[in-house]
């Protein structure tokens, strides 16, 4: 696995990297406000299966897509009122909506489930990685930074950034129950 320092070197130089390793079909590990995340192209099959073993092998294995701004997340829910309205009204910080799994992801990445997590992050550098090769198909790692402890042995590349602590509360919002209550 390589190691690239978020804290040392440019993030314009290490985000074109992360692209490079996504575009191929590889896998990395990124952090942002929340922890550590293990994350793939969820079209390339062998990386989204990498991810989703190791998410049912880790306690916390949850699923969900990550992208760079509300506006992407909004992309996979057009016409839908109450998506919109909720991204309109969430208060400021990390942002995850349920919406209806796109048709792109099979069912068995994300447990035959229908409904799908879709996080936008705070954290700039999460941010600009999302934005540069995003969607990303990821779960939670139990790796806090240092060391190899809670890293999935199958990562091609992992954004070093050192000790990440779970700063944020996340504002999650499912409109998909309101739009399916009478």
């Amino acid at each position: 696995m390589k190691i690239l320092d978020v804290r040392r070197e440019r993030a314009e130089e290490i985000v074109e990297e992360g692209a490079r390793v996504v575009f191929a079909g590889g896998t990395l590990v990124y952090s942002d406000e929340t922890g550590y995340r293990f994350a793939c192209d969820p079209q390339r099959a062998s990386a989204a299966k990498a991810v989703c073993t190791f998410a049912g092998e880790q306690e916390r294995g949850r699923m969900e897509m990550c992208v760079g701004s509300t506006a992407e997340l909004l992309e996979y829910a057009p016409n839908d009122a109450f998506a919109a309205l909720a991204v309109k009204h969430a208060r400021e910080g990390p942002l995850a909506v349920l919406l209806k799994r796109p048709s792109f992801l099979r069912a068995s990445e994300l447990s035959e489930s229908e409904r799908v997590a879709f996080f936008v992050p705070q954290e700039p550098f999460a941010r600009a990685l999302l934005e540069r090769c995003g969607p990303l198909l990821t779960c939670e790692t139990a790796y806090a930074g240092g060391g190899s402890e809670g890293l999935p042995s199958s990562a091609d590349l992992l954004f070093e950034r050192g000790e990440v602590a779970p700063r944020l509360e996340v504002c999650v919002v499912d409109p998909t129950r309101i739009a399916s209550e009478p």
